[in-house]
């Protein structure tokens, strides 16, 4: 996989994309969310999450992508949050329901546990 190196160290990471990539097998461009820190079990940390992901959404879904990317334009579209450290069960409640929304959108959506790009 192609990996753009567009990370972010910031605090409050509500409207910035983590890293861009092209996977080269399933010709996806694939936007990352890292999650470094542990699963907290609090609501604030759940609408920080729902919050990337809306914002991840609006990036492929509102034309930003192929403005910022037009060789990415049309293809198909992966979202993977890679966790630092396994979900606790709200969260993971959570990613399944963002999951199936996604899937209305025909945007894919992984989460890989103990791996981040950060």
């Amino acid at each position: 996989m192609h990996i753009k190196p567009q990370t972010s160290k910031i605090k409050n990471r509500a409207g910035l994309i983590d890293v861009i990539a092209h996977d080269t097998k399933t010709g996806e461009v694939v936007l990352m969310m890292n999650e470094p820190e542990p699963w907290d079990d609090s609501d604030e940390r759940l609408l920080a999450l729902q919050e990337r992901f809306n914002a991840y959404v609006s990036f492929l879904l509102d034309g930003e992508m192929a403005e910022t990317n037009p060789a990415a334009a049309g293809r198909p579209a992966r979202i993977e949050l890679r966790c630092a450290h396994m979900p606790d069960t709200r969260a993971l409640e959570l990613l399944g329901l963002i999951h199936d929304q996604l899937a209305f959108q025909e945007i894919k959506m992984e989460v890989v546990v103990g791996e981040t790009h950060v």
